[in-house]
């Protein structure tokens, strides 16, 4: 919703709502025909175009740039080794799948409770509800009953199709009546008609340092730790840095514009950050919120206490949707650690200046090509899982560099399937040969 944009959904939500039904029922179909462990969903065929795409993506994985080129070898080597398992067949495949699935509803249901609990966000009781939901599959992965595995596979298919059938029709709902982006808070935003359409639709890579572009500031907690912390990646990367005298380091984030839009908030007076202070703090409740303080710009800001340690660039974004974000999220100056902090308000900022910027891309290419891009592109469920978890937990500069990094690769898309890919090797390769052929005949010119 957030980057195809409320305009460009509306005009298509009849077509939305019909593909939602289709997948949901397909999905209650897929599932049902698991229970009894006789399958009529033909898993093999399924498992085989589930290899190819797996072993293509890992074939070209390497002409990805940066975080891209990760993202490509992730998802090719699990596309490819969920299909060997499938393959494999008999118990022993259906089994390791089953105790995988289960271990990750297991553990993302735990964590999504203990979240709910600890922080107390505004929908924390729904959350808490989901995270009940998402232990339960996990103990109906683990348990034999009733297809003794065999439906594993069928059982994720079915679940997928039925969730994202759902999401599709509720989606197909709000947008039909919705002014503004319901996703977005605290802005009203242009229609989509004022703004021009790009000519570019896909960029070789991030933007140089002389082009205009969004830019999204991060100090990582480790990067702006007082003196050295002691190493633990995951904790330090996403959460909090402590160094050797037990004083923590949450980072910061910060967003830049060249339109002169500079988004930074800090606490107005510093918060005792002390292990016992530190986890009273955590809750996203009233009483937990101080007075904040807006920085002017990023140079005061640098001089002040250092350059930022990660920036992450995007041309793709809506200068004048981010200025009224801007004027309506600065009229409130309040800070809380978890709720509205430096990071969420990049977060929330970065949204709103991407608004429909997916949409302004490929608008002219039809509806379902659009839709169709975007689905394919590894760092739509990047983004995905990284705002859900912050929306459940808190926005920390970490999670918003990541997110930052994947709504890059999605505002300004590189070129992802695998024959583009090949056909511009192939292409490249031909210059080569034709390069070569020309000098080896300018040699023989010289000679003679």
């Amino acid at each position: 919703m957030i980057l195809l944009g409320v305009d460009f959904l509306r005009s298509h939500w009849r077509g939305l709502r019909r593909f939602g039904w289709v997948t949901l029922i397909a999905g209650v179909v897929i599932f049902i025909d698991a229970l009894d462990g006789t399958l009529f969903f033909p898993i093999e065929p399924f498992a085989c175009l589930l290899l190819i795409e797996g072993c293509a993506t890992l074939m070209v994985a390497h002409s990805g740039m940066g975080g891209q080129r990760v993202l490509r070898y992730v998802k090719g080597g699990a596309f490819t080794v969920a299909a060997l398992l499938i393959l494999a067949g008999h118990h022993d495949g259906n089994f390791v799948l089953a105790m995988i699935f289960g271990t990750l509803f297991m553990f993302d249901g735990a964590l999504q409770i203990a979240s709910a609990l600890v922080v107390r966000y505004r929908r924390w009781r729904p959350a808490f509800w989901g995270g009940i939901v998402e232990i339960a599959l996990a103990i109906f992965f683990f348990q034999p009953w009733p297809s003794h595995y065999e439906g594993t596979v069928p059982y994720c298919l079915g679940l997928g199709l039925a969730f994202a059938g759902w999401n599709m029709f509720i989606l197909a709902n709000r947008v039909k009546s919705a002014a503004a982006n319901p996703g977005l808070k605290g802005a009203v935003f242009m229609e989509e008609a004022d703004i021009p359409p790009l000519k570019v639709v896909e960029w070789d890579g991030p933007p140089s340092d002389d082009e205009k572009a969004l830019t999204v500031h991060v100090w990582t907690p480790a990067g702006s730790a007082p003196s050295e912390t002691i190493p633990r990646p995951v904790i330090s990367r996403y959460i909090a840095a402590v160094d050797r005298n037990g004083v923590i380091s949450t980072g910061h984030a910060a967003l830049e514009s060249p339109g002169g839009v500079y988004i930074s908030l800090y606490p107005a007076e510093l918060i005792d950050q002390s292990p016992d202070e530190f986890v009273r703090l955590l809750r996203a409740t009233p009483e937990n919120n101080v007075a904040g303080l807006f920085q002017p710009d990023y140079a005061t800001e640098a001089a002040k206490w250092c350059p930022s340690t990660r920036k992450v660039r995007i041309r793709n974004y809506n200068e004048e949707k981010l200025k009224t974000f801007w004027e309506s999220y600065r009229q409130n100056e309040s800070y809380n650690l978890t709720y509205r902090n430096c990071s969420s308000s990049v977060a929330r900022a970065l949204e709103a200046a991407l608004e429909g910027s997916v949409g302004r891309l490929w608008h002219k290419r039809g509806f379902w090509m659009a839709m169709g891009k975007l689905m394919s592109t590894p760092e739509l469920w990047v983004a995905l899982q990284l705002r859900k978890r912050a929306e459940t937990m808190a926005w920390t500069p970490g999670l918003v560099l990541d997110y930052a990094r994947a709504l890059s690769m999605l505002a300004d898309p590189r070129p992802t399937g695998w024959l583009n890919t090949s056909g511009r090797a192939l292409k490249k390769m031909l210059q080569r040969r034709a390069a070569w052929g020309k000098g080896k005949s300018e040699e023989s010119v010289t000679e003679d």
